[in-house]
């Protein structure tokens, strides 16, 4: 400890980028606290990742109910009342939130209240009078739902994620604006209710950065269960009608304009970093389209000044936050960390039902790239779990270098595929190759068997297709 300032590390958000930094950095021997303006776990736990599973569970519970009524019993759903899967989303963020809090007791962090503002490379101003200093300091303050022209939230007639997570009462109808994870995954829960949903995408395919293979398969799938897309379409404007609805007016590709009618509108076109009013420009730092420019382990041009999760241009992803906040705590204390997150190892996943999950190259990209590769793919039903649970929509697809078998991406849509997909990532982490994932046995019957014969199929010996 370096007695001339008041810790070793100052977080500035305590997210799941911030409170990993913090800790791993007082695992490492640092003095560390974390400043929170808000609830310790950031838009994750709180408003974010946690509650929107907890309702993509419920969600799913409600809609399997039918299995029951497949075995002959009878149900009646008269009494179903939402507010109460509100309240468990709830109860799971908050369980969470202490579990946060006792991890930075535990660990001897102390966390202070308050917003905090950067007066210079070493002094952190928390609320109106508390100066705290740090040797480094990490700014971890996340982001928040983008906004549109002509849509301005405001959490009534047009919500943001944290809106739509808040509901207590669902609406009868809802238009999505943006057909990313967050959107789709609402629109998963909200028709699992019984909600009409409207998906506006102005790109051509939902999930535009997956893979359109797999895309195109959930596409097909939620379509079936009566959720509107309309892609390659802009919103233009929204009017307020009688009866608390409102119109919005669309325009496809060709310039074609219609109008949709709903109770609620849903705007998920993105987040945006929270770099505005923290005291960047106290230390010179210009931003880059809101992001703050950053080196191999997260410093920025300020020496001793870090800065992770959603406030850099990497996926805004908890885990990618997590990760760079061990990366920064371990290069404060000295150790030689791997430096800057490979973006091809960061897996991705989407809550859906099917689930979506991937990492590396899709086709789309390698094709961009001009990257030789080979593909293998290996449908769902060829794995004796899937028909036995019901779950046999999907396809394990590998993306491979065929002179070497190099894994250059993978894809999964199907059940549990968020879980599934890192079997292929390990691989890849640890230089397996395609071959290695065939040869290796896998206990039947298993969902992962999926995973087993899409190797092998890149291999040319699939047995169950």
């Amino acid at each position: 400890m370096n007695h001339k300032y008041d810790f070793d590390v100052l977080v500035i958000g305590s997210g799941p980028g911030g409170y990993v930094a913090a800790i791993r950095a007082s695992q490492l021997g640092l003095k560390t606290a974390v400043i929170e303006k808000d609830r310790p776990g950031g838009v994750c736990l709180n408003v974010g990742c946690i509650p929107s599973k907890a309702l993509i569970h419920q969600a799913e519970v409600y809609r399997n109910s039918q299995a029951l009524v497949d075995m002959g019993i009878k149900l009646d759903k008269a009494g179903f009342d939402y507010s109460k899967v509100f309240k468990k989303s709830r109860k799971a963020a908050n369980t969470l939130v202490r579990g946060v809090e006792y991890l930075l007791k535990k660990n001897n962090i102390e966390l202070i209240y308050g917003k905090g503002f950067i007066e210079s490379p070493n002094q952190v101003l928390v609320g109106d009078d508390r100066r705290l200093t740090a040797k480094n300091i990490i700014i971890a303050t996340g982001s928040r739902p983008r906004e549109i022209p002509g849509f301005a939230i405001d959490e009534d007639t047009v919500l943001s994620s944290t809106g739509a997570l808040m509901l207590e009462k669902l609406p009868k109808d809802i238009i999505i604006l943006g057909a990313g994870a967050i959107g789709i995954e609402f629109a998963h829960i909200l028709n699992a209710f019984g909600v009409e949903v409207h998906i506006v995408e102005m790109m051509d395919s939902i999930l535009p950065f997956e893979d359109k293979e797999i895309t195109t398969t959930l596409q097909k799938n939620l379509h079936k269960r009566g959720i509107k897309f309309y892609t390659s379409t802009k919103a233009l404007s929204m009017d307020k009608i009688d009866n608390n609805r409102v119109v919005v007016t669309l325009e496809d590709s060709k310039g074609k304009k219609l109008q949709k009618e709903a109770e609620k509108v849903l705007v998920a076109v993105g987040r945006s970093p929270n770099t505005i009013g923290i005291g960047l420009e106290n230390l010179g730092i210009e931003t880059d389209r809101g992001f703050i420019p950053v080196r191999d382990y997260y410093q920025t041009k300020i020496q001793g000044v870090f800065a992770i999760g959603d406030v850099v241009n990497s996926p805004l992803l908890a885990h990618v936050a997590s990760k760079e906040g061990e990366i920064a705590a371990e290069f404060i204390a000295g150790l030689n960390p791997e430096p800057k997150i490979n973006i091809n190892a960061v897996p991705s996943a989407v809550y859906c039902e099917p689930q979506i999950a991937s990492f590396g190259y899709t086709e789309e990209k390698a094709k961009a790239e001009d990257i030789d590769y080979k593909k293998a793919v290996f449908p769902y039903r060829g794995a004796g779990k899937s028909v036995a649970i019901e779950k046999s929509e999907g396809m394990v697809k590998i993306l491979y270098d065929p002179s070497t078998g190099e894994i250059l991406g993978a894809h999964i849509v199907g059940a549990e595929a968020t879980e599934l997909i890192h079997e292929l990532l390990l691989a890849k982490w640890g230089e397996l190759l395609v071959e290695d994932i065939a040869t290796m046995i896998h206990a039947h019957p298993t969902l992962t068997e999926a995973v087993m014969e899409a190797a092998r199929s890149a291999e040319g010996w699939a047995i169950h297709f």
